[in-house]
């Protein structure tokens, strides 16, 4: 296991950042419509369905936070939408039974509350939660958002370059330009678990904990009661249901703190420039203390390992958008998303 951490400790307090009006207006007129609800993905008479919860996250070309980790983090330009809930076993299995797609597999979950439907989605690595956002990419007809060779499940991805036009973006060269489905970056997740747009009246802010609050949230084994995450649980005890974890951050998003880690888009460097870099993690599960639930930490690993308090959640541009290229439908084999693989674990 490979694994890094980012921590920079400060005193509990209210942090106002302001934004100049200019920035706003032309983060504004980047900002793609966002139509957050339910998406649903699969089936069409060949496999399973499912649905994905997303919410908006607005206010774009807000401030970035300089007392977190990262440090900057947290300002996004464009509105961008993210899921309501994290990743559920019910949706791995129902990707599953779609045909053509690169099979995942979870952690078993015998001793750690069992493998219930509803459980988030654990064990799985960043490659994996990377190629089930491909496929929703292509089930929409957009473009995969990352690039790889071929369908063994341990391949790491390939990063876009200049000689990709269509798809190169030198701010991220994980992420196709093409693409409306993917794993958030390190400042989408820090946005949507710590800004508060209504913070110090108005003016925008960011919290220590994702339940917009400086102080800790009640530790609880599930819920829905604002003000509370799950953490500091017995192994035994497992994570919530994803809809059951606790309550929700100031955009209305669950289980950013506690429940279990979630893997971020970016690398520990957050160049994004290598198939192999270590990829960041946090937000805490439902084994931490509070500490872990904090903007101030961060931790991470490589896109092969995996750990059964680590999932993922799925950020979109548009959650409602469909685009017709069905040329897009075939894009699949490029990238790795045919034929099913077997996998190999990296191992802790």
């Amino acid at each position: 296991m490979i694994l890094f951490k980012f921590t920079s400790w400060r005193s509990t307090r209210s942090r106002v950042l302001g934004v100049a009006a200019g920035a706003v207006a032309a983060a504004a007129s980047m900002a793609a419509p966002s139509l957050a609800g339910t998406v649903t993905f699969g089936g069409n008479g060949v496999g399973q369905s499912f649905g994905m919860d997303f919410v908006t996250i607005g206010n774009p070309g807000n401030a970035e936070d300089t007392t977190g980790a990262p440090d900057p983090a947290g300002s996004v330009g464009r509105t961008f939408d993210i899921n309501t809930f994290e990743v559920s076993r019910a949706m791995i299995t129902a990707y599953n039974a779609n045909p053509g797609v690169v099979a995942i597999s979870m952690d078993p979950m015998t001793n750690n509350g069992g493998p219930g439907v509803n459980k988030p989605a654990t064990g799985i690595t960043w490659n994996e939660a990377a190629r089930f956002v491909n496929w929703l990419n292509i089930q929409k007809g957009f473009a995969p958002a990352y690039k790889y060779a071929n369908s063994t499940i341990t391949t790491n991805l390939t990063p876009w370059t200049p000689n990709d036009t269509l798809d190169y973006d030198p701010l991220n060269p994980y992420r196709s330009k093409r693409s409306n489905f993917f794993l958030p970056s390190f400042n989408e997740w820090y946005k949507a678990a710590y800004y508060d747009p209504s913070a110090n009246s108005g003016a925008g802010g960011y919290w220590d904990y994702a339940n917009g609050s400086n102080t800790a949230p009640m530790a609880s084994a599930g819920g829905t009661t604002a003000n509370t995450a799950v953490y500091g649980q017995t192994a035994a005890q497992g994570p919530a249901d994803v809809n059951n974890a606790g309550g929700l951050s100031p955009y209305g998003v669950m289980g950013l703190g506690g429940n279990v880690f979630e893997w971020e888009e970016s690398s520990a460097d957050l160049s994004n420039s290598a198939g192999d870099s270590d990829r960041g993690w946090r937000g805490g599960g439902w084994l931490s203390p509070s500490s872990r639930l904090m903007s101030s930490d961060r931790l991470g690993g490589t896109p092969t390992f995996e750990d059964n308090e680590l999932g993922f959640r799925v950020a979109s541009y548009n959650s409602d958008a469909v685009v017709p290229e069905p040329s897009m439908m075939v894009i699949g084999m490029v990238f790795g998303l045919g034929g099913l693989a077997a996998k190999r674990r990296m191992k802790k």
